[in-house]
């Protein structure tokens, strides 16, 4: 029988976004922080393709943000396009992880790479909640698409 482990990491999200003259930093080049949000971004398109947000607007139950890391290996500038790839890479009992790749179109490369972990969150009762057995179904089936 094939482990949940297998059927995860499959990386089914792309999400392509332009590099803003904004973005830059005083050193002309894209800041720090604005990776993070593209990472946002990227997640929330996973999110709404597995039916993440649909839950929270009908059960009050959705993802919270634990925590998020970020590896940086080359810069970006403008102008550029980005693309972020995601996908999930674990789904535990109401805790998830989801990796990054950003790569820059410009330079052709992987320009950072990073997880975030999640927790499936009651918004009413204000405490973590089991992650749904149709959610994680939802979740495999947009993996291996």
């Amino acid at each position: 029988m094939e482990k949940l482990k297998d059927k995860l990491s499959k990386w089914p999200v792309s999400t392509n976004i332009s590099v803003q003259w904004g973005d830059l930093d005083a050193l002309n080049h894209v800041n720090h922080t604005v990776f993070l949000t593209w990472m946002e971004t990227a997640r929330m398109v996973y999110f709404e393709r597995c039916g993440m947000m649909e839950m929270l607007d009908s059960e009050g139950i959705g993802p919270i943000l634990g925590g998020i890391k970020a590896k940086y290996s080359l810069p970006v500038n403008f102008p550029d396009s980005i693309t972020v790839k995601t996908t999930m890479s674990r789904l535990g009992r109401s805790s998830f992880d989801m990796d990054y790749r950003i790569i820059s179109e410009s330079k052709g490369e992987i320009v950072c790479t990073g997880t975030a972990f999640g927790v499936m969150y009651d918004y009413e009762k204000g405490r973590s909640t089991p992650i749904q057995d149709h959610l994680k179904m939802k979740i495999i089936e947009l993996e291996n698409s």
